[in-house]
């Protein structure tokens, strides 16, 4: 015994660096043959070979954007036929509804989304707290079978606990409920709200607790960034808003930040309530009856648009709004309109944009004068110089944070949801989002980005080239690590 400690006080040094080699190259090696972006697996790489022993265990918790991939692949179509939709032909020509250059691009999101487009949708915009929590609250207390709710923050705040005491009251009437929290986003107030929804007895679970297998810990990569309300299996919301007290006007006042938000009533809920289930099954491994669940009539009112919902994830549906966007660019004939809080896009979705800017598209881009991550605000302003450059306009808009992510092309064809445009959304977080094919809906959602460039400034080549050295020196470097923001 006194010889193996003598022996390991005499070598330790030698056993820690073969140690240290041993994982550092495991973990490099995992890292180029599975990342598929060159500049992430050239990052990851760097990080592990710069910093044996502390870079592959940062790799292990914030790296690996695929862990459990088949088992969650595996749960994601588990009966998908049961909830996706009706056996109803779908759409066969967007022409009507939206303009003839989409035609290709519902062939895209057929192999993309695996979705049907569905006609005999009615959308609603909701603007802010102020319209999408009492829009949201009117549904949940008429509910008479069921309600799923999925949120990536739920906040313990005033109108966080409304929603909980209507959750409860309908809980007391019999209805069926179900509550899916991202486990990241649960930790944004203290005490968490899922504490008072399992006091009231709510069925309430956290999304991606324990990846690992082993180590139970929210993982800090692998996010559920999704919205969704779905009552009875007719009613449904999504969109981009959170549950936080700041957006509604009554409580933050002068500071209420906005967002936009959506009910929909129509088949297209159906799929709505086929990516709850299928969340809600990876994470609890309970089953949701289709009957409870899903309604096969809806009582859609005028007018009636098609539409689909989109998902994306570090799953079987990784890049699926990358691909839908990268399409929908290239279809435009004379208008892309981009809002969004937190515009990072990669390489590829930029050469879009910049292609689309060169063969004469309108390009706006609207973005947040004050940001809430200020990180992420200096990133994006040490890129917006490359779409600038090539004919994209951009607005920062001065007045309160805008949470919104609205996308309309030439009109006639939106595109809105849960993704920003950056690393996050775009590869890490589980996102869902709705193509609409319909001028009246397009048209709502430009007159709402026309009024946030009203509130705006330019940014131009001159304004950027202004900004002082240092901190523009500070923009480049925390963009360098974009892709871990």
């Amino acid at each position: 015994m006194n010889s193996l400690h003598s022996l390991f006080q005499e070598y330790w040094p030698h056993l820690v660096l073969v140690l240290s080699l041993t994982i550092g190259g495991t973990a490099a090696v995992h890292a180029a043959m599975t990342k598929n972006d060159v500049r992430a697996a050239i990052g990851w790489v760097g990080v592990i070979l710069m910093s044996p022993l502390l870079g592959p265990f940062f790799y292990l918790i914030a790296g690996i954007n695929r862990i459990r991939h088949d088992h969650i692949s595996e749960q994601r179509n588990k009966n998908l036929k049961d909830y996706s939709g009706n056996q109803d032909p779908p759409l066969a020509d967007v022409s009507n509804f939206s303009a003839p250059q989409f035609r290709s691009l519902r062939v895209l999101g057929d192999r993309v989304s695996r979705f049907p487009l569905r006609d005999g949708n009615h959308i609603q915009t909701l603007v802010g707290g102020d319209q999408a929590y009492p829009a949201m609250m009117v549904a949940i207390d008429n509910a008479k079978k069921s309600i799923a709710l999925q949120s990536y923050i739920f906040d313990n705040d005033s109108e966080g606990r409304k929603i909980v005491d209507a959750l409860v009251r309908a809980k007391q009437r019999g209805v069926q409920v179900r509550v899916l929290i991202d486990a990241i986003g649960s930790k944004y107030s203290h005490p968490p709200i899922i504490r008072l929804l399992r006091k009231h007895g709510v069925p309430c679970a956290l999304f991606m607790t324990n990846p690992l297998g082993f180590l139970r810990m929210p993982y800090a990569n692998l996010r559920s960034h999704r919205k969704i309300l779905v009552v009875d299996g007719a009613i449904g919301f999504t969109g981009g808003m959170n549950i936080r007290a700041g957006f509604v006007t009554s409580v933050a006042g002068e500071h209420t930040s906005s967002d936009t938000h959506f009910r929909v009533v129509g088949p297209v809920v159906l799929q709505l309530v086929s990516v709850f289930a299928h969340d809600w099954e990876f994470t609890t491994k309970e089953a949701l009856p289709y009957d409870i669940w899903c309604s096969d009539s809806w009582q859609a009112a005028s007018p009636q648009v098609p539409a689909r919902c989109v998902r994306s994830g570090p799953d079987r549906y990784m890049a699926g709004t990358h691909n839908m966007l990268l399409g929908a660019f290239a279809v435009a004939q004379s208008h892309i309109r981009i809002q969004s809080p937190y515009f990072l896009p990669d390489q590829i979705l930029l050469g879009a944009i910049n292609t689309a800017a060169r063969r004469g598209i309108v390009v706006d881009i609207v973005i947040p004068g004050r940001n809430n991550l200020r990180l992420v605000n200096y990133a994006m302003t040490a890129q917006l110089d490359q779409v600038i450059r090539n004919g994209c306009r951009v607005w920062r808009v001065d007045d309160n944070f805008n949470h919104s992510k609205l996308i309309t092309i030439d009109g006639a064809w939106s595109y809105v949801g849960s993704s920003n445009l950056d690393p996050r959304s775009l590869r890490l977080n589980f996102e869902l989002d709705m193509e609409i094919y319909s001028r009246n809906t397009a048209l709502e959602i430009e007159h709402l980005i026309d009024q946030e460039i009203a509130k705006a400034d330019a940014v131009t080549l001159q304004g950027l080239a202004q900004i002082p050295f240092r901190k523009r020196l500070r923009n480049k470097v925390i963009w360098l690590a974009s892709p871990y923001l």
